[in-house]
């Protein structure tokens, strides 16, 4: 986790062209030291080879690692002070500012008209357990498979920081027991006193900005405050196609809840055990 901090190794990358960083709008910008002062910067690593086998489907991508400057910042602070003191109390301490979002690219999306795009939040209960309380899991290896498929291509956005809707895994935890008790996942955040949905999609925005511009493509979600973000910060060309998987008994009043919130899942799709691709 610390090649790209080391200043040496940090040359060698930026001089083969593999660390650079983009701006809100997704374009290029210098790799100086001098950052804009009115917005957030994001940094890149890749393209890295990713061989991948999930939930038993093997697909190859090509890997890229995203980090804003602040967090890097902060990350980079905290090694100077631990190359000074050797101090390995210190390790936990940067690994906390380490929300290192992903972009996975499948195919050749870049030279393709209209591929598809996930942005998927992470879940690690979902996307590691495989628990069936949700269905993020299934929805990752679906978007993989769909992807995969198509002769467009595309790419995954991995943002690694909602967890939850964005409260955090320890916070998801404490709504898992007020679910159990009676409540639904969108009275349970407010039972926490945080937001029903504080998720930031203006990251994914860029990068999506960044690898395709600012041309078609199909979007993988049933979430329309995700479409209406993307939207927001720049993407005016979105078509959307729906992506249910993972459907059953488990999570029916999970799925009901989000179908209440305005998610586009239909009566038909909430049956146990459904997946469907069509839009």
């Amino acid at each position: 986790m610390f090649t790209y901090l080391n200043p040496a190794v940090r040359e060698r990358l930026v001089a083969s062209g593999t660390l650079f960083r983009i701006d809100r709008r997704g374009d290029l910008l210098s790799m100086d030291d001098s950052l804009p002062t009115d917005e957030w910067v994001i940094n890149l690593l890749g393209p890295i080879p990713l061989p991948m086998k999930l939930h038993g489907c093997p697909h190859e991508a090509q890997w890229y690692a995203a980090v804003r400057s602040t967090e890097l910042d902060k990350v980079e602070s905290l090694a100077n002070e631990l190359r000074k003191t050797g101090g390995q109390n210190l390790f936990s301490r940067l690994a906390s500012f380490m929300a290192v979002n992903s972009v996975l690219i499948i195919g050749d999306p870049v030279q393709s008209h209209n591929p598809l795009v996930r942005v998927h939040s992470n879940c690690l209960t979902g996307d590691v357990f495989g628990s069936e309380r949700c269905e993020c899991g299934p929805q990752l290896a679906l978007a993989m498979e769909r992807i995969s498929a198509d002769p467009a291509g595309g790419m995954v956005v991995y943002m690694a920081g909602h967890e939850g809707r964005g409260i955090g895994l320890w916070a998801k935890a404490a709504t898992y027991l007020l679910q159990d008790a009676g409540e639904n996942t969108y009275q349970a955040n407010e039972s926490l006193g945080l937001p029903t949905d504080s998720r930031d999609f203006s990251e994914a925005a860029a990068l999506i900005l960044h690898f395709l511009g600012n041309r078609p493509f199909r979007l993988l979600t049933n979430n329309p405050k995700k479409i209406q973000d993307l939207e927001t910060a720049g993407l005016t060309k979105i078509s959307v196609e729906q992506h249910i998987a993972g459907v059953s008994k488990w999570n029916r009043q999970y799925l009901s809840a989000k179908r209440s919130w305005g998610h586009i899942i239909g009566e038909i799709d909430a049956t146990p055990d459904s997946q469907t691709g069509s839009s």
